[in-house]
């Protein structure tokens, strides 16, 4: 190996599809940053939100061909095929190009082609999953990986014995923006008074049709008793914009969200990995409404019971309009209870994975 290479190393990462796949990457490719002097290249989808995440953070992005791997019968698992096949030759050709000495995936269909391709070439693979129950990707991913990190101890079982010295309890990466998030940036930049109670409603980087649904169904009564702060997600703005002066809808929210977070009163949303630990780091009340049936493997299911369970979040299973106002009027109106709820999730966050895997990707990089 060439002393340029030890100088200057460079470090791939894979992951994409959502703002959970990426986010939490960025956060530890930040950490590693700040403890080595490498270089940073993210092999993504053809995503152009995935791109811009990664590329607003000033780290080179390559594009690469990915499909889907679902669980069940579709003519597009055939076609989908050749994209993967297609991937790993992208990702072949990549590595050639950059010679990494690592590559960190953070999961998603796109990530199983780098990681293969990595394992063809001895390229150390390490792996993090964000969630309870592992995903498809990760599964997959495990079987080239070097090292596993995870968020909950829970994880574990759903690994099996060949893979158990490989795992380390990490929590879930979060950028350091959070820790640093500052309630009153949040109302400035929203123009909120000090004393307005701010209900915070997210839906992910790309949205939640129903959640969106749900919301406007109620609108006039929310904005009753709560400042009303929406991401939309691309193209899902309510018409309650239009006439509600206490709401205020937004596609995305990337560089004001810590401080938006911490000024929230009570966040509402779906419960992503990536949501809820980024509500813990800034220490507020979750009221969660977690993806179900069919469409999902129950994962955010599971997240949200998790954080329920801890006392830093209450959970809600495809709720009406009326359920919705109700529980978020017994909350609003209990400040006792938010500020134990308020606790618990700021005790959650105190778990800094991006710090402790950016460590295990330094002492495997410079030690080669």
């Amino acid at each position: 190996m060439s002393a340029g290479r030890n100088l200057n190393p460079v470090v791939a990462f894979t992951g994409g599809g959502t703002g959970g796949h990426i986010y939490p990457g960025l956060a530890v490719a930040a950490a590693l940053r700040d403890i080595c002097d490498c270089r940073v290249v993210w092999l993504g989808s053809k995503n152009k939100l995935d791109r811009f995440i990664v590329e607003t953070a000033g780290i080179e992005f390559e594009e690469i061909s990915s499909g889907k791997l679902r669980r069940y019968f579709s003519l597009k698992n055939f076609t989908d095929i050749f994209r993967i096949i297609a991937g790993y030759f992208s990702a072949l050709r990549l590595f050639k190009k950059y010679n990494p000495s690592l590559l960190f995936s953070k999961g998603g269909f796109v990530s199983v082609p780098p990681c293969v391709a990595a394992f063809t070439l001895r390229i150390p693979v390490y792996t993090h999953e964000s969630d309870f129950s592992p995903g498809l990707a990760t599964k997959i991913n495990a079987y080239f990986a070097k090292k596993i990190f995870i968020t909950y101890e829970r994880t574990y079982s759903y690994f099996g014995r060949k893979h158990l010295k490989k795992i380390i309890q990490s929590g879930n990466p979060v950028r350091p923006e959070f820790y640093a998030a500052n309630p009153e940036r949040g109302r400035s930049f929203l123009n909120i008074s000090a004393d307005e109670k701010i209900l915070l409603v997210l839906g992910g980087s790309q949205g939640a049709s129903e959640l969106n649904a749900l919301i406007e169904s109620c609108l006039d009564e929310l904005t009753k008793k709560f400042f009303v702060v929406h991401q939309t997600g691309a193209g899902g703005q309510t018409e309650g914009k239009k006439s509600t002066p206490r709401y205020i809808s937004l596609p995305y929210i990337k560089d004001e969200m810590p401080d938006i977070l911490s000024a929230a009163t009570i966040i509402l949303g779906r419960a992503g990995a990536g949501t809820v630990w980024e509500c813990a780091a800034v220490g507020r009340p979750m009221l969660l409404i977690p993806l179900s049936g069919s469409a999902t493997r129950g994962d955010q299911i599971e997240n949200a019971d998790f954080f329920e369970k801890k006392g830093a979040a209450c959970m809600l299973i495809r709720p009406d309009s009326a359920k919705l106002l109700e529980t978020l009027n017994d909350l609003s109106s209990d400040a006792e209870r938010l500020s134990v709820m308020a606790a618990a999730s700021l005790q959650i966050g105190v778990m800094r994975g991006a710090p402790l895997i950016a460590r295990h990707i330094a002492e495997q990089v410079l030690e080669k």
